[in-house]
């Protein structure tokens, strides 16, 4: 039995949208004590680290799907750019995952905080890029290929580049919360306390769109349907 390039591309795949899918869910539900009062604000910043130790997962999962997919897409012949173009866009993705762990590792300083903004840049010019060539490519004018069975991939990546917008606005929640915390490590707040709270009932709210699109994400790519 040989196993494949594809085979093990798929299934490293599968493994990155399960820790982005998961750890997604396993923030959501951390976050109900994070912003639980009754609880002594020791614990509340224990759950606190929980949350961001789950988010590094599914962080690292978002920013491997993208260049996994454009990875499968040559072998689909959805993806034409193979060769260099394709090294040179995982070398890319590679020293962007290491900025995202850096930041993870400084989280609680100011130096995590910058690189945590950095990172966010960066998705200020990969969304409107992979938004622009898959409406580009679905409208017919490339980059990809989107004839007749093909055009899953270009919506998946339409699609796929709406959710990097959530998950940019999620990241912005998540910044906020070290913020908040390192405030109320230093006095009691209740404006504070009640920000935190309403910055977490908005994020819960994209949480129920976010999983919907990866759904969708999930479903192009395995059913192919058009």
């Amino acid at each position: 039995m040989f196993i494949t390039e594809l085979a093990v591309l798929r299934w490293i795949h599968i493994i990155a949208v399960v820790y982005w899918l998961g750890g997604e869910w396993g923030v959501f539900q951390t976050s109900f004590n994070i912003v639980n009062r009754k609880l002594p604000m020791e614990e509340r910043r224990r759950h606190m680290e929980t949350a961001y130790r789950i988010d590094i997962l599914a962080r690292t999962g978002i920013l491997l799907l993208l260049p996994l997919g454009l990875h499968m897409g040559t072998f689909w012949g959805v993806q034409p750019y193979g060769g260099w173009a394709l090294v040179a866009v995982w070398l890319f993705f590679g020293a962007w995952l290491l900025l995202c762990w850096s930041a993870f590792f400084f989280r609680e300083t100011d130096r995590g905080i910058m690189l945590t903004k950095i990172d966010e840049a960066i998705r200020f010019f990969v969304i409107p890029a992979l938004f622009i060539a898959a409406v580009a490519s679905l409208l017919g004018y490339g980059p990809f290929n989107a004839e007749v069975g093909q055009k899953w991939f270009s919506a998946k990546a339409l699609i796929f580049s709406l959710l990097l917008i959530i998950g940019l606005k999620l990241r912005f929640v998540m910044r906020e919360w070290t913020t908040i915390f390192r405030q109320l490590a230093v006095k009691e707040d209740a404006e504070l306390e009640e920000k935190l709270l309403k910055s977490i009932r908005f994020s819960r709210k994209l949480a129920y769109l976010y999983w919907v699109g990866i759904a969708t994400v999930a479903f192009l790519g395995s059913t192919k349907p058009f």
